[in-house]
Parts: C-alpha cells; sequence; structure tokens
C-alpha cells in the first residue's frame, strides 16, 4: 500500500472498513477487536498512528519494529486468537511520520479474540453475543445455500392447492413452448429443483426453496419459523405506520399481495417503449418486491421489508452478502444468493435474468422520478428508490388523524395499546424498538397502563400475551 492510497483512505475517513488507531503507547487491546471484527465482517484497513480526525501523529521509528513483533505474536497465539491469523503489518512514511498499515482481510472463518466474537457495524467493533447473529455469521461464511435444504417428509401434499398450475399457466404466458407445458405436477417440481435428494444423507423430499416457493403458510411457518414480509405505508404517522399488511404466505402470493400493496398507494406513470406502454410504477416496484423475495438469507431472524414513505420506497432484507458494496451498473457482480428461486421467478415472469435488476432500476427510476435508486449490499440488504418531488402533493390518502380519547394516559401509551391491540405476544422490549426508546421507559408506561386496568397480561412472561380491557 503507498502514500497515495493511504492518503486517500485518511480522507475518506472511518468507516466499515477503515479504522484509525492512535497507538501512543503500544498497540491496544481495541487494535485485535478490529481485526477480529474485520476478518468476521468483510475486511478492511487499520492505520496506527493515525488519529480519530485523520491527524497524521505517526510512530517512533524505534518502536515500529517490537510492535510488528507483538503484533504477529498476538494474532498467531491460539489462547488470544481462534482460529489464529496471519497478517504481517506494513510502516509508511508519510509527511516525514512512519505510520503502521494493517491490511486485513476477509475470513472463511469466524474469529474469537479472548473468546469473544466481534462484528463490525458502521465505524464500531461490536461484540456478538446473540445466537441468531453467530449463526448468520456462520452462515456468511459458507459456501452453501440455505434453499437446498431437504425435507424428508415433505411432499406435494404440503403445497397450496392450484399453485403448480397457477405457475405452470404464467411459464406458458411467457414462453408458449415452456418445458412445463407438457410435464405433470410431479415432473414439474423436480425439474425446478423444487424436489431434490440430499447426497450427503440420500434423503429425498421438498426442498426448502420448493416450500417457500409454493407451500401451505402452516407449513413455511413450520420450517421457516422466523419467516415473514412486512409492507408498510409511512406518510402520516411516521411513528409507525398509516397502512400495513404482514404477509406469512408462499413467495409467489406473497409476490402477489406486495405488488397490489405497491399499486394501492403508489402514483403511476407511463412510458413508450417501443410501441408498448409501459408502466413506470410496476417496472420498478417488479424489480424491488422480486428481490427482496428471491435475494434473502431465509435462516435469518431479521424480517424483510417493503417501505412506502414520503419521499422513496424502501426495502431492507437480510443477505447473505459476499461484501460490503454499493451497487451501480458500472460496479457490480451479479451473484445469486437463492439460484433456485431466482429460476422459478424468472420462469413464471416474475424476474428477469440475473443482473438486469440492477440495470432496469436504474433506468426506470430516472423516468419515474428523475433521481438514481440506492442499493447497498451487507448482510442487510437495502434498497431505496427516490420518489417524485410533487409525490406529496399529488398523491394524498385519507388517514384519520388519531384522537386522545383517553385524557388520563400519555401519547405513548396511546401507542403501546395500539401495538399491543396488534401485536399481543409482544415483549417490552420489541415495543421500546419499535417506538425508539429505553425499555426501562416502556415497562413504567406498561405498569402505568396495568394501574389503570387499560391492559392486563395473560399467561407466563415468555409465553404470554396482552389483552387490551378498555
Amino acid at each position: 500500500m503507498n502514500e497515495n492510497t493511504i492518503r486517500a483512505l485518511i480522507l475518506e475517513g472511518e468507516n466499515s472498513w477503515i479504522e484509525f488507531k492512535r497507538c501512543g503507547n503500544g498497540i491496544e487491546s481495541d487494535v485485535y477487536e478490529t481485526v477480529c471484527s474485520f476478518s468476521n465482517h468483510f475486511g478492511g484497513t487499520i492505520l496506527c498512528g493515525v488519529l480519530d480526525d485523520g491527524t497524521i501523529q505517526g510512530i517512533s521509528e524505534k518502536a515500529i519494529a517490537s510492535l510488528k513483533k507483538n503484533f504477529i505474536s498476538v494474532i498467531s497465539n491460539p489462547s488470544m486468537f481462534s482460529p489464529t491469523l496471519m497478517i504481517e503489518p506494513k510502516s509508511v512514511k508519510i509527511d516525514g511520520k512512519t505510520i503502521l498499515c494493517i491490511q486485513v482481510p476477509s475470513s472463511s472463518e469466524v474469529h474469537t479474540y479472548k473468546k469473544v466474537i466481534y462484528d463490525r457495524v458502521f465505524d464500531s467493533d461490536v461484540k456478538v453475543t446473540a445466537t441468531a447473529q453467530i449463526a448468520e455469521m456462520y452462515i456468511r461464511k459458507q459456501n452453501v445455500f440455505t434453499e437446498k435444504k431437504v425435507f424428508k417428509y415433505a411432499t406435494i401434499n404440503e403445497l397450496e392447492p392450484g399453485i403448480i398450475e397457477k405457475c405452470r399457466n404464467l411459464a406458458i404466458l411467457k414462453n408458449n413452448e415452456h418445458p412445463w407445458k407438457n410435464l405433470n405436477d410431479e415432473q414439474l417440481l423436480k425439474s425446478a429443483h423444487l424436489y431434490g435428494k440430499d447426497w450427503q444423507t440420500g434423503d429425498e423430499g421438498m426442498t426448502l426453496a420448493g416450500l417457500l416457493l409454493l407451500g401451505k403458510e402452516d407449513v413455511i411457518m413450520s420450517v421457516c419459523p422466523t419467516y415473514k414480509t412486512d409492507a408498510l405505508l409511512r406518510r402520516v404517522n411516521l411513528d409507525r405506520y398509516d397502512d400495513r399488511i404482514t404477509i406469512y404466505k408462499n413467495l409467489v402470493e406473497s409476490y402477489d399481495l406486495l405488488m397490489q400493496f405497491a399499486q394501492k398507494h403508489l402514483p403511476d406513470k407511463f412510458f413508450m417503449e417501443g410501441i408498448q406502454t409501459v408502466s413506470l410504477r410496476d417496472k420498478i416496484v417488479r424489480e424491488m418486491v422480486s428481490n427482496i423475495l428471491m435475494h434473502r438469507e431465509f435462516s435469518s431472524a431479521y424480517v424483510s421489508k417493503f417501505i412506502i414513505e414520503k419521499e422513496q420506497i424502501y426495502t431492507e432484507n437480510p443477505c447473505r452478502a459476499q461484501n460490503h458494496i454499493e451497487i451501480t451498473p458500472e460496479h457490480f457482480t451479479p451473484i445469486s444468493k437463492n439460484p433456485i428461486i431466482a429460476r422459478f421467478f424468472s420462469n413464471i415472469g416474475y424476474a428477469d435474468e440475473l443482473g438486469s435488476g440492477t440495470r432496469n432500476l436504474f433506468k426506470y427510476s430516472q423516468l419515474y422520478s428523475g433521481k438514481k435508486p440506492v442499493m447497498i449490499e451487507d448482510t442487510m440488504f437495502t434498497l431505496s428508490v427516490p420518489l417524485d418531488e410533487n409525490y406529496s402533493a399529488d398523491y394524498q390518502i385519507n388517514v384519520p388523524t388519531p384522537k386522545n380519547t383517553r385524557s388520563d394516559i400519555s401519547e405513548r401509551e396511546q401507542k403501546i395499546i395500539a401495538i399491543m391491540k396488534e401485536t399481543p405476544d409482544i415483549t417490552a422490549v420489541q415495543i421500546a424498538s419499535e417506538l425508539g426508546v429505553s425499555s426501562r421507559t416502556i415497562e413504567n408506561a406498561i405498569k402505568n397502563l396495568r394501574e389503570k386496568r387499560y391492559i392486563e397480561r395473560q399467561g407466563a412472561t415468555k409465553d404470554g400475551r396482552w389483552i387490551v380491557i378498555k
């Protein structure tokens, strides 16, 4: 790494892959925490001898050799790092001052430092303790596809009645000579790799891809308990929502419901493409919806979301990311996270070939609002499509303003009651997260509501539910 490259990194400032360390008294423990987090995330560069504001302070020339030796000794010590690492720091002179440059590659394994797992979140090194987060990190490191998991006892009876015929007709509508045209249901499932064999165990059955694409709701919730997709409209009530649907249905039916939600709440614009009139809204939403359904990591506990706001349409979905990157038509390598599901969506016309979605979004978004979309690939894939600045003025919805009918409780406590009505099994911690306040604040509010007999708790703390009395 040369002087010009390091200057460019310093100008960029600290972020997910750049960290500055003073190292005035040697290499401190927080340097190794960053090494661990970069290894577990997408890699990064640590510049020792640089202050947080980017000022180059430098390190004593006499200390450089011992610092390098101590660093290598720590990262190769199995009692400190597990698994151990092989990284060699490089010293570089800038403006007459020596700094130590540590380039940390992304590892194929999950590492611990002093028996603690660290991950990189923006410009911070975060301890990872939750089981779901740790599992997600291991999945991110594995070159496997969750969708291929075989369920030995799952058969065609676990699928939604009539859905195979629906998909066959969609495929024929797209291509009148489609191979599915002459296949029976069982042959179609095997042809689409929705029914397969686990070559390690010899088990045969429906794959997770098949159940997610076509399965009954109760079957999906059994094999994938955290699966759901939220669609939210936030234009008047910015704290919560003006309209919402929570979808637990299979991916094919989810696609239809999300498209309907968008058509209900977004204005349309039309564009002449050749000799055809094209709905820009439907073109954009199709790409956004198919993305959050096809490319999500289904083992993750995070929920996929489709959100319409005043100034943007926004989606997020858990992702088995290859790196941290902003995706543009000029700067991306299309990699399918769930190739079986993606191929099925392409067959029935719900998506196009891999990579075309990005090009379409940039093309149609600029025609729709005059602005470019923003796509960030990370463990949570986010996509934002700006809306026309006249959208708020031209497309109003009629949402009644909530009235304070309970004069003896606060507005926040009324929101808590509304949340409990909609989600009776919600926890205080989850309510705190949704409202953006501390858990202690919510616990005090719940105590007040119980004392005033607005709510009561039915069942145990973990397995119970809230009852709204009045």
